[in-house]
């Protein structure tokens, strides 16, 4: 007959077991504290963004080649503002991105500043000279003034026609 074992309240841990538990627990603290500092969604899941730390050189070229998700990705849209459709994009450092319902609001506000006439101006506007108008209750000086820099004229064609499609 086998040796009985213990009932498994009175079970301890042996050597191996336990360097294997702190192994786990040192490569859980360590992919958490990666994900943390170089993961966008996790800073914007935790509204750790701050987005006036960002410059040019971390936003690559975006050229509107790419499908209309991986645009808004690789411009860095999806870490402050939530675009229906595109995966990722739920941040809330930026207004929601539905100007088919909200852009002919705000073109109508009497503090719009900006000289946009059409929704699709608007947008153009809204990432090259960002300060024409601050939606209320968001921040100035979050969206980066260069933005426009980084955008090819396909690229922001193609974000303009797809975010004046966006109604909620």
């Amino acid at each position: 007959m086998g040796a009985l074992k213990p009932p498994p309240s009175q079970r301890r841990l042996s050597e191996r077991g336990w360097t294997i538990l702190l192994g786990m627990v040192v490569l859980l603290v360590t992919g958490l504290s990666y994900l943390r500092q170089n993961t966008a969604w996790f800073a914007r899941d935790t509204a750790l963004v701050d987005a006036t730390q960002l410059s040019p050189a971390m936003v690559p070229l975006v050229t509107g080649d790419e499908p209309v998700a991986l645009l808004f990705t690789r411009a860095g849209c999806v870490v402050c503002h939530m675009i229906p459709g595109i995966p990722a994009a739920e941040g809330r450092v930026g207004p929601k991105l539905t100007l088919a319902s909200n852009g002919p609001k705000r073109l109508a506000d009497p503090n719009y500043g900006g000289e946009a006439k059409t929704v699709h101006d608007y947008i153009y506007e809204s990432i090259l000279s960002p300060g024409a108008y601050v939606v209320p209750g968001f921040p100035d000086h979050v969206m980066p003034r260069w933005y426009g820099q980084k955008l090819s004229a396909g690229a922001l064609e193609k974000i303009a026609a797809y975010l004046e499609s966006l109604s909620d």
